[in-house]
Formats: C-alpha cells, sequence, structure tokens
C-alpha cells in the first residue's frame, strides 16, 4: 500500500500542494476570528443537579461572581482632601460602560424614618459640600453607626476599605471586559497619582480578565519559543537553514490549521487549548527530524534524490502514522469526559496531530524535490560518535546488567508508590496566578482585612402555609441564629440576607440607634411592619435577597480562596451540618437548605476534572494497547512494552507526591498527554527489534544490541527535541502550565531512559520469539540511523523464507 502512497505524493506533489495551500487559506480565515474565552470554565456538566440549581438561583436572584473590588487600607484616605478624590473616582468608576453599580464609603445610604407618610426612605451620608474635617469626621462616626454596613466595606479594627463594582453579565463574559477592567485601573491610576494610596483589585471578573490576557500574551511568546528553540536544535542536528525553514513553515500551517479548528467548532482559547499551537510546534518537528534523517540516510547510501524521497514514503509512512495516531489518541481520549473544556482541548489536539501526519508526508517530500541534494556537512549527523559511545555503554548494561536494572526498577516502583501515598487533590479558584504576582497580593490583602472575595450563597426555603414565612419572628431567629455562626467563621464575611435589612429597619425605626440593629420583637414587628408596607425596591436590592412570596431567601457570604479540600470540608463537614441542625422541618413545615454558588461548584468541578482525567487515561491505555495488538499480535510483546512507560508515568506520580505537587486538572492532563507520546518510543524500538530478529535468524542478544545501537539514536533526539519544547512552558507565570512543562518533560526523559535500559532488558529476558507471516509491524520502518543495503537484503530474504516456511 506504502508504495502506491509514495507513487501518488510524488507523482501529485504540486496539486496535494496547492490543496494544503487553500485549505490553509480557509483555516486562515477562520483563525483570524477565533476568541478568547472569558468565561469561567465549566468544569461541572451543564446537567449536573448542582450546575443546574445554580443556573436557576442566578435566574432568579442574579449572578452571584460578578463583583469586581477595590480595596486600600491608608489613613490618609480619611483627609478631606483624599476622601474628595475618593468619591471623584466613585463617579468616573460609575461612568464605566458594563458597571451597573458601585458601592463604597462616600456613596452610603442610610435608612431613615418618614413618620408623615408612615415609611423608610434612603439619605445620603455624604455629600459634594463638606467643607472641613471637622464635618467629615462628623459624617464617618454617622456612617461607622450604621449597622447595615459594619464589616462590609470598612474593617473597623484597622481602617481597611474596599468599593464594590458590580457589572453587567454581558460585559463580564465577553472581550468588552478587557476595556472595562482598564478603564477601571485607569481610573484608579489617576487617584493614585493624586492622593498616593495604594488601591488593591480582586473579584472573579477582574482576575480572569488579568488571566485571559497572560494567557493571550504567552500564547504568542511560547509559539514563538518553541519555534526558535526546536528549530534551532534542528539546525544543529542537520546544518541546514532551508531544512529548518521549510520544517517551520509546514509546522506553521498547522498552527493555522489549529486556530482554525477552535473557530470552526465555535471554541475559544482557554488556558487548555492555549496550549495546542506549542504543542503542534514541538510534536512537529519530530516528524520532520524523522523525515529529513531518513532522507539524508538513504541519499546517502543511494545517492539518488527520488529514490531516496521515494523510500523516505514508502518506509516512514506507517511508522510515522502510527506514532501520531497514539498521541492523537491521548488527546481524543479526552472527548469521554463531560467536561467541555478538556473535550474541546481533546477534540482540537487529536484532529491536528492526525492532521500533522498527512500535511508532513505530503509537504516534506514535496519540498525535498524542490530543494537540492544535501551536502556532506548536511550529512555529518550521520555520525555523531558521542552518542554511539553511549548507546554501547547502555547495550552493556542490558546484556550483562539485567538483574540490577530490574532491582533498580523495583525500587524506583516502590518508591514512587510511596510518593504516590503522598500525592493530594487540590485546587484553589485563583490557581494558577504565582504567588508574588500582584492580583495573588492584592487577593490576599482582601482575604487579610475582609476575609476574602469569593462568592458562598446559601437557599433557604420555607414550605409552609402560612404567608410571608420569612417574616415570622421564630424563623427570623432561626436564620439570625445560623448566620451568627457563619460569622464566627474566620475565613468567612459577615453574611448579607433580608434579615440585614429586617435589622436596619428596627435601627431606623429608632432613630437610627446603633444598639437597636437588632431582629424586632413580635411587638415590635407590627410596628415597624406598617412603613415597610408601603415600600417600593425601586433598587431591585430586596428582589436579589428573597422572593415575591417571601418564603425563599438568599444568604450571600464571602469567603478566601483556601483550596478546594479545605473548602470542601468545610461546606460539608462544618456549615451543612449546621445548617441542618438550626433549620429542622415538622410535619406541616418544611424546610429546605441548599449550599450554591460558584465556589461550590468549583469544589465539585476539581473533583469532577480529576475523575474524568482519570478515565479518559484508563481509556487511552485501552486504546493505544489494541493499537499495539494490532501492530504486534503478541501478548507478551505487549505486556514487554507497557511496563517501561507505566513506570514512567508511576515515577511522575511518585515524584508528584513527594515535591507536594497537587494532581489538579493541569497536572492530570500530563499523564494521557505523555502516555501517548512515550508509547512512540517503544514502537520504535520494537519494531526495530522485529526486523533484526528476522534478519539475524532469531538471535535475540546480536537483535537487541543492533536495535538499541540504531533506533537508540532517534528515542534520544527526539526526546532532546520533546524535552526542549514543552520544558518551554516551565517559564510560564501560570502555575498549572508551570507544572505541565516540567512534568511532561520529566516524563519523557524518563521515558526514554526507561525504554533504552529496561524495555531491552525485558526483552532479553522474557521474549519467545517465532515467525509469524504478515505481522502488520514488518511494513514499520523505525529506522533513524544505520540502516544499509545489506539490511534492505536481509529483508527481502525474510519475505522469501516465510513463504517457504508456510509451504513446510
Amino acid at each position: 500500500m506504502w508504495n502506491k502512497v509514495a507513487e501518488a505524493i510524488i507523482k501529485n506533489r504540486l496539486l496535494l500542494s496547492i490543496i494544503i495551500g487553500a485549505i490553509t487559506l480557509v483555516m486562515g480565515y477562520y483563525a483570524s476570528r477565533v476568541e478568547m474565552s472569558y468565561e469561567f470554565a465549566r468544569t461541572v456538566p451543564p446537567n449536573d443537579p448542582d450546575q443546574v440549581y445554580l443556573d436557576n438561583f442566578k435566574a432568579q436572584f442574579g449572578e452571584d461572581a460578578n463583583i469586581i473590588a477595590v480595596g486600600m487600607k491608608d489613613s490618609a484616605i480619611y483627609k478631606l482632601d483624599n476622601f474628595k478624590a475618593y468619591s471623584d473616582l466613585i463617579k468616573d468608576v460609575k461612568k464605566i460602560n458594563g458597571v451597573t453599580n458601585v458601592l463604597a464609603l462616600p456613596v452610603l445610604k442610610m435608612i431613615l424614618k418618614d413618620t408623615a407618610q408612615a415609611k423608610f426612605y434612603l439619605a445620603a451620608i455624604f455629600n459634594d459640600t463638606i467643607a472641613s474635617q471637622k464635618d467629615l469626621d462628623s459624617l464617618l462616626i454617622l456612617a461607622s453607626e450604621q449597622k447595615l454596613y459594619e464589616s462590609q466595606l470598612v474593617n473597623t479594627s484597622n481602617g481597611a476599605t474596599m468599593m464594590l463594582v458590580s457589572v453587567k453579565k454581558e460585559v463580564m463574559n465577553s472581550i468588552k471586559r478587557e476595556a472595562l477592567t482598564q478603564s477601571l485601573q485607569d481610573a484608579g491610576k489617576k487617584f493614585e497619582d493624586k492622593t498616593h494610596i495604594q488601591l488593591r483589585y480582586a473579584g472573579l471578573p477582574f482576575i480572569r480578565t488579568v488571566v485571559a490576557k497572560a494567557l493571550k500574551r504567552e500564547m504568542n511568546i511560547f509559539l514563538l519559543a518553541s519555534a526558535i528553540v526546536t528549530g534551532l536544535i534542528m539546525f544543529v542536528f542537520f546544518r541546514s537553514f532551508r531544512a529548518v525553514l521549510f520544517s517551520m513553515i509546514i509546522i506553521g500551517i498547522l498552527v493555522v490549521w489549529t486556530l482554525g479548528t477552535l473557530a470552526i467548532f465555535a471554541f475559544k482559547i482557554t488556558l487548555l487549548s492555549g496550549l495546542i499551537p506549542p504543542v503542534i510546534v514541538t510534536i512537529g518537528v519530530t516528524n520532520a527530524i524523522y523525515l529529513l534523517n531518513k532522507y539524508h540516510l538513504e541519499f546517502a547510501r543511494t545517492k539518488d534524490k527520488m529514490e531516496a524521497i521515494t523510500i523516505v514514503v514508502r518506509k516512514m509512512g506507517l511508522a510515522m502514522f502510527l506514532t501520531n495516531l497514539t498521541v492523537a489518541i491521548g488527546f481524543l481520549t479526552l472527548l469521554s469526559t463531560d467536561i467541555i473544556i478538556l473535550r474541546e482541548f481533546g477534540i482540537v489536539a487529536g484532529l491536528n496531530i492526525l492532521a500533522l501526519f498527512f500535511v508532513s508526508l505530503v509537504m516534506i517530500p514535496s519540498i525535498l524535490y524542490w530543494l537540492p541534494v544535501p551536502s556532506p556537512k548536511h550529512l555529518r549527523h550521520l555520525d555523531f560518535k558521542i552518542m554511539g559511545g553511549f548507546l554501547k555503554v547502555v547495550d552493556g548494561w542490558v546484556h550483562t546488567k539485567r538483574v540490577a536494572i530490574y532491582a533498580v526498577s523495583l525500587t524506583v516502583a516502590l518508591l514512587s508508590l510511596y510518593g504516590i501515598s503522598k500525592l493530594r487533590s487540590v485546587a484553589f479558584m485563583v490557581d494558577d496566578v504565582p504567588e508574588q504576582s500582584q492580583v495573588k497580593r492584592d487577593l490576599k490583602f482582601f482575604e487579610s482585612n475582609f476575609s476574602g472575595i469569593m462568592p458562598l450563597e446559601i437557599m433557604v426555603e420555607f414550605k409552609t402555609k402560612k404567608r410571608r414565612p420569612i417574616l415570622d419572628v421564630k424563623n427570623l431567629q432561626k436564620v439570625d441564629e445560623f448566620e451568627n455562626f457563619l460569622d464566627s467563621i474566620p475565613m468567612m464575611s459577615r453574611p448579607i440576607s433580608v434579615l440585614t435589612f429586617v435589622k436596619a429597619a428596627k435601627q431606623a425605626f429608632y432613630n437610627n440607634n446603633p444598639a437597636k440593629y437588632t431582629l424586632p420583637t413580635k411587638a415590635e414587628g407590627g410596628f415597624i411592619m406598617r412603613y415597610m408596607k408601603g415600600q417600593t425596591d425601586s433598587s431591585g436590592l430586596y428582589k436579589s435577597f428573597v422572593d415575591s412570596t417571601f418564603s425563599k431567601m438568599r444568604i450571600s457570604c464571602q469567603i478566601a480562596d483556601i483550596g478546594s479540600t479545605r473548602l470542601d470540608s468545610l461546606v460539608h463537614q462544618v456549615i451543612e451540618p449546621r445548617m441542618k441542625a438550626t433549620f429542622t422541618s415538622t410535619a406541616k413545615d418544611s424546610v429546605i437548605t441548599t449550599i450554591t454558588g460558584t465556589s461550590k461548584i468549583f469544589i465539585k468541578g476539581n473533583k469532577f476534572l480529576v475523575a474524568n482525567l482519570q478515565e479518559s487515561l484508563l481509556l487511552a491505555f485501552i486504546l493505544i494497547t489494541l493499537s499495539m495488538a494490532i501492530l504486534f499480535a503478541n501478548v507478551r510483546m505487549i505486556i514487554i512494552s507497557l511496563i517501561p512507560n507505566l513506570l514512567a508515568l508511576l515515577i511522575t506520580a511518585g515524584l508528584m507526591g513527594f515535591f507536594h505537587i497537587p494532581l489538579k486538572a493541569s497536572t492530570a492532563l500530563i499523564f494521557s498527554i505523555t502516555f501517548g507520546i512515550s508509547v512512540d518510543n517503544s514502537i520504535r524500538f520494537l519494531a526495530k527489534y522485529r526486523q533484526e530478529i528476522l534478519a539475524n535468524n532469531f538471535f535475540i542478544a546480536k537483535a537487541v544490541s543492533d536495535s538499541i545501537l540504531e533506533t537508540g539514536k532517534s528515542i534520544m533526539y527526539t526526546s532532546v527535541v520533546l524535552f526542549a519544547g514543552f520544558i518551554i512552558f516551565a517559564f510560564s507565570s501560570f502555575g498549572g502550565t508551570i507544572a505541565l512543562g516540567i512534568l511532561t518533560s520529566v516524563t519523557l526523559v524518563i521515558s526514554m531512559f526507561t525504554n533504552l535500559i529496561l524495555l531491552p532488558a525485558l526483552i532479553m529476558t522474557f521474549d519467545k520469539p517465532k515467525r509469524r507471516k504478515g505481522d502488520l509491524i514488518e511494513d514499520f520502518d523505525s529506522s533513524f540511523y544505520g540502516e544499509h543495503e545489506d539490511e534492505e537484503i536481509d529483508l527481502s530474504k525474510i519475505k522469501i523464507h516465510n513463504r517457504h516456511s508456510a509451504a513446510e
């Protein structure tokens, strides 16, 4: 089959190149339309009960994660000139497109009682005509007496204060958020220049914007860096600027196809999908190295360019297809997950890895046809003595020190299992932002002064025939008891609910006496309710905390980003038991309590991510094993080939446990990616071994030695390229990307050694080769160095011998 493929490619090289060019133009058009993702990455399926509940909650009460906090801690803010500058800042922020409301100290309102109309009304505490510092100090005391805002906007112990900016949902989840965030920072810079007071920024909309902008910048940097680094390695290897240039052009085509694929499927660039182009570059370079090297090898042997190109396609076609297939399987198995970002990552990466095979197989031989023949300088890499010397040492170990190799492997495996026992799964809502970054420092500021900024919501629904059950004094007392408990938890802010406004109404009824900020008694309730009957909710504030029947209420809290493990324990082992104990149901009346919000979904999402990635790794293992079964048709060889790669994954997982690298989305993804790539080394080695065992009349020792000395070079060179390509991610500003880069690189290097040392040792000990007519592996050419004409003759003899054996 591959002879016909080779003939077709050479014969139709111009037409095929034009077709690829046309596809690239179309993909380029779509690539220009690809967009960044500004939405919070959904890691829980849309039909999950908790996700459905949160969606319904948002539809009724509004968004829970649409607040940007701007904080400061400087006593100078309470000086008249600076306070006026703060007021001007708020006015500027209110003018920003997408801002719906601003709540801060200078615009606070207090509830007053209108005895003539028997109703409450709101009045501004501060105005623009404050004449002196004395007047401001008096108003600040008045503001501090409004218990409604206590510990919400001002930390009474140290004077830290913050401004809460509400953002429209349609702006928060679109590219418009970048302009909003920039305008907010510009207004803040103007304030800082005028007052010399540092501002702090936090809140999920702000953090997501910062992450998205950094991601866009890093994607371009890593794409360029991976091309430069791998290109330099190719140049050092082949000593040919033209070979590097045209290889990069081909890989550039696939990068365009990748971005175009994202746009065609209406996917957006996320923290995960942004990694695909650099990965394509790295894997594409390994394809180019294999094809170019095989071409140089055959040209050095035949001195005939056309014959060398034909042999490249004929002999490397199946090899490259199978190695690209195993890598693609590692990505495509992510389609089995229910998590949107993983499925998008898997389908785009998997399809374009397969497309990479097609483009490389067509374009590289076509370009080689148009290029001049290689000069002696370009062929020097065919005899690299240092690497050959190292491989001879490895060959000696395999033949004489197999017991030591097994002992070391077993010891490392046991140590790795111990390390795995220390492995923990934990993630943070602001996970990948480095600790020393301004964003992380600002987040710590809000956690230290206001107990955090991450949203946590609690729903309480009273199922009863009573009218407006929430306003029943007994029910209010239960809510008050529960809110006091929540307020006692150090990492949680003081909760806000309709109870907050009921207490504030009582304080207003008693002429703003701070001591009266308590629950009204049954008798007081009658007087206060007369004032509340005629109230209108023009601001929509009440609607955000209670339904129209006063049977369903929202308790809103802010919490520190304490990590998924502690957050899970807090929610399920602390808050939920107390909530169930406080709100008990009776035969007539029942109370339904539910914890919801973005923070809770985050907990479930992290568990879901890790579980799904484990399942996809298992599926990748099964599919790759099946692929190898088709290739080798030998159960013993399949097991032998899997052991070195599983040991590499085991060592990586152990290192994660020893170095306290948590298991989360970015680190769990490593195993699916690297397993598919590292298995390539086993396939290439075993393919060469199969050829050598036939050529050497089933003399295992000689076949293993020849395989180590010849295929070992290919394994080492491609491992160097892959290491260099993935280690670039270690220079990211995102923790997850750094871990992905380092651990993937380490795993691939470990896989190189396990496949060079442990795999041949296992073959020497356990393989019992037999002649099997028609093995697919016999059509697989894994050679990288050192295949000579006499080997071609040997292969021909093997075919004749097989036919003779069959006749017998």
